[in-house]
């Protein structure tokens, strides 16, 4: 009998040791892009060790379905502070926290969170939420009528807590109290909620200039609040994943002398011969005195290689032809000549979606093609950013949640919602060696269907959300269009790739699945601006990855004969090469200014278009003969016509 007291007794002291860890502070609905997110976690006692535990972040229900985890942060190896706070967070929450997790990680609500005893390991992903050695656990919402309760049932929670009580859920936080009930006011990350504790001396990294040019010189500074009282000395790293000491030279410790508040060290980066691409660079501090906190850490720096990748073609805005010839396998296309209508399109769909040899790729992996598919042409350590016609580096892209300024993302030009794949594939990449069969009736694969996704800026690819083009979107103000004719052709392919999915005229009305708009503008788009080396090019990377091609950028007059003025002719390759004039076709001068001549042809008609597709004016012409204009200054696109053939060229007027 005393054995077995003993034992109950060790048990006991055990589980309180373990018991004096709470989930202290959550702020989960933060504002726009939620860069501000974090958990605090609190114990009774300061500095205590957290070996041991495990924290662990459920994604909860309102029908009744199991509760599952979606991330697991093992807390081994880290300690609380002198006010038994440890922090978990964004990279922008301050002070920094210990443990730093993307932006957009720490869902919104309804949902939960636990402090287990434990591991990572014991929790996977999709892991059922249990009460099973939970030490401390919070569910919570951002809703008066939609409650976790799946997760308050599995955790044995009786109270869920609303962050949106005061209906500021961006700008507050769920706080624990004293007696250990929750209440949402302004939030206090690293600190007390209750506004007691031991002040500390805060330290701020600072590094210029904040965009690097390899081979230049940079300056890390530290500054605390207030002066020191004693010389401060620690250590500290800038190295990260591929960015390493080979790359800079320069002194990792610094001290802040008494009586001052900063310090200053200066670093020269290698300028090596080679292409590394854009690195990120990490500044990091190493420990310091408890006296002390970290108002920021793991500070990003930008390093822009001057060694990168020039492509002989231009970029859309100045588009080149002829310098990226296709990759297609020699009679790859051959079944479709003497077709025609619904034979012509079914025949192109058993080709691009032919099972035996098609590729499915998932979400995570759209990041790689986008950077070896989307690059800028003028530098491969940049992605072209489709709407806003301009380049960004490839280190930039969105983690996150969507609409970060300053980074790029993945955009659906067939929409998500409209197509009905919406989070059809895995966001984990796993490299173009792993792939899965797809048919015509996958739909989910075109979540990930390279493509129709392309490099966009983040804030943009919001904007546009699934807005119809033409009608509804047609990109940011002053666009030059330099897009229009690459978005038809990806609406096209995805229309005949994928059964369920249609471009009709106009703007569909309550935006049914399935359907995409505007047919009429599209088609126009499509022969206004045609095709480049730029698309070509990344039409032979999509292939490669997929093992199919985009037969709208190989042919883009197969458009007019699925929708468009020759819908119902038969198809042969032959006259679609025909339908084109031969590149002897010229404008001059060009940039014009109030007439234009054309050489190449005796004679034939011009139709001027704007670069938003509307037509400006539609004129016959003779070789050598002034064609007056009135236009403004700006770029056009000039279709002319000449013995049953067309080409499109583009005008600039001054």
């Amino acid at each position: 009998m005393k054995k077995m007291i003993l034992a109950a007794a060790l048990l006991l002291c055990s589980f309180m040791g373990f018991s004096q860890i709470v989930i202290n502070e959550i702020e989960a609905d933060t504002p726009s892009t939620d860069v501000l997110e974090f958990i605090e976690l609190k114990s009774a006692t300061p500095n205590l060790a957290l070996d041991g535990y495990v924290l662990v972040l459920f994604n909860g229900t309102t029908n009744g379905d199991a509760a599952t985890a979606y991330m697991a942060l093992d807390l081994d190896g880290y300690t609380t502070d002198v006010n038994g706070i440890f922090l978990i967070g964004n990279s922008q929450v301050s002070p920094s926290p210990s443990i730093t997790v993307n932006n957009g990680a720490i869902q919104n609500g309804p949902d939960g969170a636990g402090i287990y005893l434990g591991n990572a390991v014991d929790f996977p992903f999709n892991t059922v939420a249990t009460s099973t050695n939970l030490i401390d656990g919070v569910a919570y919402t951002n809703s008066n009528t939609i409650l976790p309760t799946a997760i308050m049932t599995a955790m044995n929670l009786t109270v869920s807590t609303n962050e949106n009580a005061n209906s500021n859920a961006s700008t507050q936080s769920i706080q624990r109290k004293d007696d250990g009930t929750y209440e949402v006011k302004a939030p206090t990350p690293g600190a007390n909620n209750d506004g007691s504790g031991v002040g500390t001396n805060g330290i701020t990294i600072s590094v210029t200039p904040s965009n690097i040019i390899e081979g230049n010189i940079f300056n890390v500074v530290f500054t605390t609040q207030t002066p020191v009282t004693a010389d401060l000395g620690f250590s500290f790293s800038i190295a990260n994943g591929s960015f390493n000491t080979a790359d800079y030279t320069g002194n990792l410790t610094v001290v802040i002398p008494t009586g001052a508040t900063t310090a200053s060290k200066s670093f020269q980066l290698t300028d090596d011969a080679i292409d590394e691409g854009d690195e990120i660079m990490k500044v990091s501090m190493g420990a310091v005195p408890s006296n002390y906190s970290k108002l920021n850490d793991n500070v990003e720096i930008r390093i822009h290689d001057n060694d990168y990748e020039v492509k002989p073609w231009g970029t859309p805005l100045n588009p080149t032809f002829g310098l990226a010839t296709s990759t297609a396998p020699t009679g790859y296309y051959s079944t479709l000549e003497g077709k025609s209508g619904t034979a012509l399109k079914q025949a192109i769909q058993d080709i691009i979606a032919n099972p035996a040899v098609v590729r499915k790729h998932n979400y995570g992996d759209i990041f790689d093609i986008l950077k070896e598919a989307d690059q800028n042409p003028l530098n491969g350590s940049q992605v072209w950013l489709m709407y806003v016609e301009q380049p960004r580096s490839k280190i930039d892209y969105q983690t996150g949640t969507s609409g970060a300024a300053g980074f790029w993302n993945r955009e659906h030009i067939y929409a998500q919602s409209r197509g009905g794949f919406t989070n059809g594939t895995s966001s984990n990449a796993d490299g173009f060696d792993v792939w899965d069969s797809t048919n015509a009736d996958d739909i989910l694969a075109g979540h990930a269907d390279g493509h129709h996704i392309r490099a966009e800026d983040s804030p943009e690819n919001s904007l546009r959300s699934e807005r119809n083009y033409g009608v509804d979107y047609n990109g940011p103000s002053g666009s030059a269009g330099s897009w229009h004719g690459d978005v038809a052709r990806s609406i096209f392919y995805m229309c005949v790739r994928y059964n369920g999915l249609n471009v009709v005229n106009g703007n569909p009305p309550n935006n049914p699945d399935g359907y995409i708009g505007d047919l009429a503008t599209l088609l126009t788009w499509n022969m206004a601006d045609v095709a480049d080396d730029y698309e070509m090019n990344r039409n032979n990377v999509v292939y490669n990855w997929q093992r199919n091609r985009n037969p709208f950028i190989d042919y883009p007059l197969l458009a007019e004969y699925i929708w468009g003025s020759h819908a119902g002719e038969t198809w042969f390759a032959s006259l679609a090469v025909a339908d084109n004039l031969d590149v002897k076709v010229g404008l001059y001068p060009n940039p014009a200014h109030d007439s234009l001549f054309i050489s190449g042809v005796s004679s034939g008609n011009v139709v001027v278009y704007s670069m938003t597709g509307v037509t400006l004016f539609n004129k016959g012409f003779t070789e050598n003969t002034a064609i007056p204009l009135s236009l403004s200054s700006g770029m056009y696109l000039a279709k002319v016509t000449s013995g049953g053939k067309t080409t499109v060229k583009k005008l600039v007027v001054k």
